[in-house]
Parts: C-alpha cells; sequence; structure tokens
C-alpha cells in the first residue's frame, strides 16, 4: 500500500478566493485519492500573534481588508501596497521564526501556498527546517503585480495560470521554475453541472424566461456599485432583467430588494449555488476578480468589468486579459453600463463573445494535482550516489 505523505495548503481569508482554491485542490485530490494528508492552514492563524494591524486597529489583516472590500474604499490601494509591504518586512524575521516552529513540530512533505506577499517569510522558515522540502507557490491572480507581492527571487516552484505570470516568474526569479497551466483554480462543480430548465428555473424565480438576464456578482462581500448598476439599467430602456448576489452583506441585500425598479430582479445572499444562477444567465457584470471571471468563462458568459483607479491592482491585468481575449467589456466606470450592454446585447457581438469564451478549456484543478503529485515523487527519490 502506497504511504501517504502530508502535505500543507496554506491559505488565508482575505477575498475568499485563497481559500476557495485550496478548497477546491483539496476536494479533486481527495476525489483522485491522491496518498496525501492534507492539512489546511490559515496563515492568519500560525501568525496571528504577529498581526501588528490587529493591535492597533482590533481588527485582523484579512479583515480589515474584506472590509475595503465591502465598502468600496480601494481607491488608493496602490499607494497603500508598499506600506503594507513595509510592515510585513519590519516582522519578516518573526514571520520566520514562528513559521519555522510551526513546520519544525511535523515537517511536510511539500508546502503549497496560495497566499501573496509571505512568500519570502514560508521559504525560509522550510528552508531552516528541511531544504529538500518543495516550496509550491500557486498565483491564485493572473498575473503578478511587482515587486514583493507573488514572485520573490528565491528558488522556488511556481504554478501560474496565464503565459504572462510565467514571463514574469523568468524575469523576477530566473533560478525558479514556472509550471504553466490552463487557467485559474475552480470548484469542481463548475465541470460537474446538471442541465437545468431555463424557464422553469427563471420562471421560478420571477424573471422572463424570454428576456436577456444579466447576473451581478462582485465576491463574496458584495458592493455598493450594484445599487448604482441597477439604477442605471433600471433607468434606461434597456429590456432585462438582473440576479443580484450579494455575499455576506445583508444590508445591501435588504436595499436593493426594497427598491421599486421597472426591470424583474431577484435578489441573493451569500449562496455556494452560482453555477446554477450562471446558467441562468446570459452575461455577468462585476469586478474584474480571476475567480468570477474564470467561472463566467467556464460556464460561456461575456462579463463586463470595471477597471480604474479603485481597481485592486492585482486585478487590472484581469480587465485587460477580457479585452485581449475579446469575451466582454472592459469599462472605466460602472456609469457607462447602459451603453456597454446595448453593444454586447447585439446578437452578433454576443454570439462572437459567447464563441470566445467556449474556446477556451481550463482544467487548472485537475492540472496542478498532477503537477503536486510529480513534485512530490521527484523529491521522495533517494538522490543519486
Amino acid at each position: 500500500m502506497e504511504s501517504r505523505q502530508d502535505v500543507d495548503f496554506i491559505f488565508f481569508d482575505a477575498g475568499g478566493g485563497h481559500r476557495a482554491a485550496a478548497t477546491a485542490l483539496e476536494a479533486v485530490a481527495r476525489r483522485e485519492d491522491r496518498p496525501w494528508n492534507i492539512r489546511l492552514v490559515d496563515l492568519q492563524d500560525v501568525l496571528d500573534e504577529l498581526d501588528i494591524f490587529r493591535k492597533f486597529t482590533g481588527l485582523r489583516l484579512e479583515d480589515i481588508y474584506n472590509r475595503l472590500l465591502e465598502n468600496g474604499w480601494t481607491l488608493g490601494s496602490t499607494q497603500l501596497l508598499p506600506l503594507m509591504h513595509g510592515v510585513i518586512r519590519l516582522y519578516h524575521s518573526s514571520q520566520v521564526r514562528v513559521l519555522t516552529k510551526f513546520w519544525g513540530a511535523k515537517p511536510p512533505a511539500m508546502v503549497v501556498s496560495l497566499v501573496p506577499n509571505f512568500s519570502r517569510s514560508q521559504y525560509q522558515a522550510l528552508q531552516r527546517v528541511d531544504p529538500k522540502i518543495p516550496f509550491v507557490t500557486i498565483l491564485t491572480d493572473m498575473a503578478d503585480y511587482p515587486p514583493s507581492f507573488w514572485i520573490e527571487r528565491q528558488k522556488q516552484i511556481f504554478i501560474c495560470g496565464t503565459e504572462r505570470a510565467v514571463e514574469q516568474v523568468r524575469s523576477i526569479s530566473p533560478e525558479s521554475t514556472a509550471h504553466r497551466v490552463s487557467g485559474m483554480i475552480l470548484n469542481p462543480k463548475f465541470y460537474d453541472v446538471a442541465p437545468v430548465d431555463r424557464t422553469a428555473e427563471r420562471r421560478a424565480l420571477g424573471l422572463d424566461p424570454s428576456k436577456p438576464a444579466g447576473l451581478v456578482l462582485f465576491g463574496g462581500m458584495g458592493s455598493d456599485k450594484m445599487e448604482g448598476i441597477l439604477k442605471r439599467i433600471d433607468e434606461s430602456p434597456l429590456d432585462v432583467q438582473l440576479i443580484l448576489i450579494c455575499g455576506k452583506n445583508e444590508k445591501l441585500k435588504k436595499r436593493l430588494e426594497a427598491r421599486i425598479t421597472r426591470i424583474s430582479k431577484f435578489v441573493e445572499g451569500f449562496t455556494k449555488d452560482i453555477p446554477r444562477y450562471m446558467q441562468l444567465a446570459d452575461f455577468l457584470i462585476g469586478k474584474p476578480g480571476p475567480g468570477s471571471i474564470s467561472e463566467a468563462i467556464q460556464m460561456g458568459l461575456p462579463v463586463i468589468v470595471e477597471k480604474n483607479a479603485w481597481t485592486l491592482p492585482q486585478e487590472r491585468f484581469n480587465a485587460d486579459w477580457v479585452t485581449e481575449n475579446n469575451v466582454g467589456e472592459s469599462l472605466n466606470t460602472f456609469g457607462d453600463i447602459v451603453p456597454a450592454l446595448e453593444r454586447l446585447l447585439q446578437p452578433s457581438r454576443l454570439a462572437e463573445c459567447r464563441a470566445n469564451a467556449a474556446a477556451i478549456r481550463n482544467n487548472a484543478v485537475f492540472e496542478i494535482t498532477a503537477i503536486l503529485d510529480t513534485i512530490l515523487q521527484c523529491a521522495s527519490r533517494p538522490a543519486s550516489s
């Protein structure tokens, strides 16, 4: 019987996408019966005693980040990033100490990190515990935002979902190894989607089966921008309807539900049923998050996103990717959502974007488990004499 090896998947809850990627990988590894004992490790918990942000504000770093997203306070995030990196560097030696103690107590066979900003401290801690332990970083963004965001100059292993990210690894850390996969990590449920009766399902939500429907999705915390999008579309002559997913933002959900509108709408809170709602929609409107864009493309949905000074710096390339792959529209402001929808809903344009989305084959989550298995096998082989 094949012996099982301990593997740590490192995530945190800033934004939600990192945990989602880690749990998706875990689910696929279990489905494939990989001989791994997977430990899901919240890096925030391990480094909690060092959280300087909590000492000054009473909030964890990931909670601060999520509040910024929920309230749309992202203007100036490009300038704040170096400040955050400065604080991280200030506590670097302490992070290495804590991580060395953590991994030293029970050294894993491999560490797979799905978080940015802390690659250097993780790498150096593992070097102290055992330099032979593979350290793998999976970029959950389509590209890095250097310096010191995802890629550090240190000899390690990267897994990247775009050619742009691979090129960045080769440029920033040429001593590292970069594996290219076909996209971002998606939950396996996006590959196991059962057909739905769109007519019946739409009617059950109070929507018209014959009219175009848009899914408005801004991550797990929702966004106040959704109110402006609904207002502009409702005040336009567009004959569309909307499914609005508010996530854990209950205040936003109540406001949207209470709003009397000309167009039909369905408002949902936090849900794990995103694939079903995407099956009922014809297009997606949202922030340029790597997860939501990739999920929409997997489900054949054209997307409309926004890129401006409020856009998180690590997500700006994603909006460019939408344009480069001709799978939707990237706007400077959602104030232009009505003319953008008028363009997208032209039959020839909508068909073009759908065809381009359907042509993108993303099997990254399955490719990654195979790559990790190869890395583990290579690390387990005895050195040749």
